[in-house]
C-alpha cells in the first residue's frame, strides 16, 4: 500500500511550498511542471526521479491516483526541472516495478519500506523549452 492520502494532501498544502525550490536542484530531485486538467492552471509538484536508458522514471509513493500524475498522463506529458534544467518530456507510462528496474540503492530501500512499486516513466522530446536555461 502507497503512503497514506493524507500525507499526500500535508504536503502538497504545506511540504512542497518549502522544499520544492531546493528539491529541483539536487540530484535525483526535480518538479514537474503540468497544467490541472480541470482547471487549466498550471502547477509545479516536487518528484524524486532517476534516468532509466533515456528516459526519466519518476517514483509515485502515493501511488498513480494523484492528480498531477493523471494531468501528465491526460496532456500526455509536461516539463521537468532537473539540476537547474528545463526538459519536456512524453509518452508517459505508469508501470510496477518487479524488482529489475535500476534504480539507486537507497530509494529502492526506502520505496520498499512504504511498499511503493509503481513508475512514472517519460521519454525527453528533442526540441528546448522556449525560455529555458542550456
Amino acid at each position: 500500500m502507497p503512503i497514506d492520502r493524507k500525507v499526500a494532501r500535508f504536503n502538497r498544502r504545506f511540504a512542497n511550498r518549502l522544499v520544492g525550490p531546493l528539491f529541483s536542484r539536487l540530484p535525483g530531485f526535480g518538479k514537474v511542471h503540468h497544467r490541472g486538467r480541470k482547471s487549466g492552471r498550471e502547477f509545479a509538484t516536487p518528484v524524486k526521479l532517476f534516468r532509466r536508458g533515456a528516459d526519466i522514471v519518476i517514483t509515485l509513493p502515493y501511488g498513480p491516483g494523484s492528480d498531477w500524475v493523471k494531468n501528465v498522463l491526460a496532456a500526455g506529458g509536461c516539463e521537468i526541472t532537473t539540476r537547474g534544467r528545463r526538459i519536456r518530456v512524453a509518452d508517459p507510462v505508469v508501470f510496477t516495478d518487479e524488482g529489475t528496474t535500476r534504480m539507486p540503492a537507497l530509494t529502492r530501500r526506502i520505496l520498499s519500506r512504504v511498499d511503493a512499486t509503481e513508475f512514472l516513466a517519460l521519454t525527453p522530446v528533442a526540441s528546448p523549452v522556449p525560455g529555458a536555461r542550456r
